[in-house]
């Protein structure tokens, strides 16, 4: 994966090193296909990540509680959330919230397996702290 610039001066209170490192943006994601399938060209790689997005959300704002489901990775949906009464935090006073759908990601097991292993790697190769001491197998 490619790693996205970070400009500590002009972002520095914004984002993490480590968030700017782990975090793979659409032009990354445009970049990775184009690297990965040499018959594709950066704009033809871009069209189809702009037209499997584009279907993605179109499928979820259809008004019906749309879903798009990607074996092994997950299922994307549109939840519907109640209407309620909420508080204007400024004055406290009660305020109607409109029912509303929202994104909804639910991981497929592949992915959570994936992440779990990469997740118990990272914990027993992370790097001692200052003042602890360091932890000997056996």
């Amino acid at each position: 994966m490619a790693v996205a610039s970070f400009d500590p001066i002009v972002y520095p209170h914004r984002y993490s090193i480590r968030s700017i490192l782990l975090t793979m943006t659409r032009s990354e994601l445009v970049a990775l296909l184009a690297s990965r399938f040499p018959a594709l060209t950066v704009k033809d790689a871009e069209a189809v990540v702009s037209v499997i997005l584009t279907a993605m959300a179109e499928r979820l704002a259809d008004g019906n509680g749309g879903r798009v489901e990607i074996r092994g990775f997950g299922t994307f949906t549109a939840n519907r959330r109640p209407p309620r009464i909420g508080r204007n935090p400024a004055t406290g006073t009660s305020v109607p919230v409109a029912a509303k759908y929202v994104p909804h990601f639910k991981p497929g097991r592949d992915l959570r397996t994936r992440v779990a292993a990469a997740a118990k790697a990272e914990k027993h190769s992370a790097p001692v702290k200052v003042g602890e001491p360091a932890h000997e197998p056996g």
